[in-house]
């Protein structure tokens, strides 16, 4: 039994506390790393009550870790880059000590029909290219230079294009990102190519491959940041020491009701398998999907919110666990299928990422299958979709020799904010709403609709509490002002 387990099994016996009248109570919603890292942060602080509100039976989110078979997995791949802010690096490496590892970066992405090496590196890209492919981008890179039309709307797919040029944007970024979102670029917004692809020009991927070369090489380029015991082994670690420092942590607990009397809010209704009650807070932080927010507030927003509410999206993923027995099944920890002749996205191998020969003879291989609710795959199951995932692996030259044990799957309603064309100004009047609502509070990559890493994620737990002043008061102004550094904010594969 974990350290949370056991404080999960007292608290079971015993009711929710009311907030404390001597301090300032807040009330976290969504134990995934944005509500985590708050809590932690509050919970060190003498003038502040946290509580945090989890509907699942476990922290994490879509960051937790979770064992089958003896071999720890996560959902999807998940890695901790170097590139984190230090302040954040340095709590994360405090907490987790020798746990913490430093992996080489060791995929491989098929382009073309061949393997290739990712991180791109100079030399497998010399001898792994396509000839006819290495010559097209070095033609859209002289093309580059010329002027061009600027086009009447940008969208995803012309910012691409024009950075890209039209053979790496075709080849790998267009059929990956309509895999991903389930619509043709042409349909993306603009925002994505700033937030989701790190490299948007030819000039950039290619500085990107040369600091993997010894002498240019950036700190931390090629490498990353794995637990020994999976990747959400850094969230419990953050509640661990929350609760230790006094959050109380309320694991599967449904909250039901955001209440509020005009524009403050007066508190929220949970459920959990005792009992339906009331509580009374005057500051609710959510890291929920902020069109589930928008849906459970009580009294009802305004028609128009709730039609923004409607219509913005989230994309679904399939996470399909196929165990295996033997002890590996390749050496790379993570495979990318951009292309759309196969469905599944990517394909980790958690015990290459923390280099473990345990347990022997079992092996798990996962693979990221985006699909919707009501869509083809979503229904299907875990035997069907395991015998997809054979034929997808076996149609890419990587055939499954080694018995299959079995099959297990997790379903994820609220993979990543899809930015299509209009996203934009359904979210602004949500999120306009929801700030005008005294004492509410909307972040992490749920919140604020923000496809992030963890360390994205917890930078907006700092900034959210360094935002709550030592009278209650929440200073909006510096929280815009983070709000504008989290615009910055480009995701790390």
């Amino acid at each position: 039994m974990s350290v949370l387990d056991d404080i999960v099994k007292k608290r079971a016996q015993t009711e929710a506390p009311q907030p404390k009248e001597t301090k300032h109570a807040v009330a976290i919603l969504g134990a995934g790393p944005a509500g985590v890292g708050a809590a932690y942060y509050l919970a060190q602080r003498d003038d502040v009550d946290v509580a945090l509100f989890e509907r699942g039976p476990r922290v994490g989110g879509n960051s937790a870790s979770f064992q089958i078979d003896g071999v720890w997995c996560d959902h999807g791949s998940h890695r901790f880059h170097p590139v984190a802010e230090p302040r954040i690096k340095e709590e994360v490496k405090k907490l987790l000590g020798d746990d913490l590892l430093t992996r080489p970066r060791h995929g491989r992405i098929l382009l073309k029909g061949r393997w290739i090496h990712f991180p791109l590196k100079p030399v497998d890209l010399l001898l792994q290219l396509p000839k006819g492919f290495a010559l097209a981008l070095a033609r859209d890179t002289v093309l580059k230079a010329l002027p061009k039309k600027q086009a009447a709307e940008p969208t995803f797919a012309t910012v691409l294009e024009q950075g890209l040029g039209p053979a790496m944007s075709e080849a790998f970024y267009f059929p990956y990102v309509e895999k991903l979102w389930g619509l043709p670029p042409s349909e993306l917004a603009v925002t994505l190519a700033k937030k989701r692809v790190s490299g948007s020009s030819v000039v950039k991927i290619l500085m990107k491959i040369a600091r993997q070369i010894p002498g240019f090489k950036s700190p931390g380029a090629g490498v990353f940041h794995y637990p020994k015991k999976g990747f959400g082994q850094i969230i419990e670690r953050f509640a661990e020491e929350a609760v230790a420092h006094g959050a109380d942590l309320h694991l599967d607990t449904e909250i039901t009701a955001v209440t509020r009397d005009g524009d403050k809010v007066t508190g929220l209704r949970v459920k959990d398998e005792n009992s339906e009650r009331s509580l009374p807070y005057s500051r609710v932080w959510s890291t929920l999907p902020i069109s589930a927010v928008a849906r459970m507030m009580d009294p009802p927003p305004p028609p128009q919110v709730l039609e923004a509410a409607k219509a913005i999206k989230f994309r679904g993923m399939i996470l399909i666990y196929l165990v295996l027995e033997t002890d590996r099944f390749t050496e790379y920890d993570a495979h990318y299928f951009p292309e759309l002749n196969v469905p599944i996205s990517r394909m980790s191998e958690t015990k290459n990422y923390h280099n473990t020969d345990e347990p022997t003879n079992r092996t798990v291989l996962c693979a990221e299958l985006p699909a919707d609710p009501g869509g083809d795959y979503w229904d299907k199951s875990d035997e069907e979709l395991g015998a997809l995932y054979c034929e997808w692996l076996d149609k890419v030259g990587l055939p499954v020799k080694a018995p299959v044990v079995r099959t297990e799957t997790r379903r994820l309603r609220f993979a990543y904010p899809v930015y299509n064309r209009d996203y934009e100004q359904h979210f602004n009047v949500l999120d306009e709403w929801m700030s005008g609502v005294e004492g509410l509070l909307t972040f992490g990559r749920q919140g604020l609709f923000a496809h992030d890493n963890t360390h994205h994620a917890l930078a907006m737990s700092i900034a959210a509490v360094d935002c709550l002043k030592e009278d209650g008061e929440f200073d909006q102004d510096l929280w815009a002002e983070h709000r504008a550094e989290f615009e910055t904010h480009v995701v790390e594969d």
